[in-house]
This record gives C-alpha cells, structure tokens and sequence, in this order.
C-alpha cells in the first residue's frame, strides 16, 4: 500500500494496523516514497532453559570465573566499598 504524507498522518491508526499485520506501507512524500513502516520483531531476552542446554552439551561447569574465597566474606565487601569504621 503506498499513501501520502498528508493522506498518513489522518490513517496512522490504520496503516499501523495493515504493517503489524505484515502489508507493505511505503509513505511518499511529493509523489516519491519517503519512508516504510514495517511490523517489529519481537525481541525476546535469553532463553535460560537452551543456554543451560548448551552449557551442559558443550560441558561447561559453573560461571566460568575463579573468585577468590575471600570474596564471598562480607566484611570483605564492607573494607571494599569503604562502609568499615576503620
């Protein structure tokens, strides 16, 4: 579908509607397309369930990081962050 600016701005609701449904919508502007608008992808965050699919196929254990003991001490984080009356 292609539609003029002017024509646009009075269906927003409409072409928004024909995009998220997946139609093409081109907006011209002066007789010449000026924009498309095109449904999102859903962007979704991390799959926890297949990276700890992959994790455990590719044998990885734990977090990959060797913390020192000392840093599991909370007083440790308190000298650290400067919260000790010392």
């Amino acid at each position: 579908m292609e539609v003029g600016l002017r024509d646009a701005k009075a269906r927003l609701s409409e072409l928004v509607a024909a995009a998220q449904g997946g139609e093409r919508v081109v907006i011209t502007k002066h007789g010449q397309p000026a924009v498309e608008l095109v449904r999102c992808e859903r962007r979704g965050g991390i799959d926890f369930e297949k990276l700890e699919e992959d994790r455990r196929r590719l044998g990885i254990i734990g977090d990959g990081e060797r913390w020192p003991e000392e840093f599991n001490d909370p007083a440790f984080s308190r000298r650290v962050l400067g919260l000790d009356d010392d």
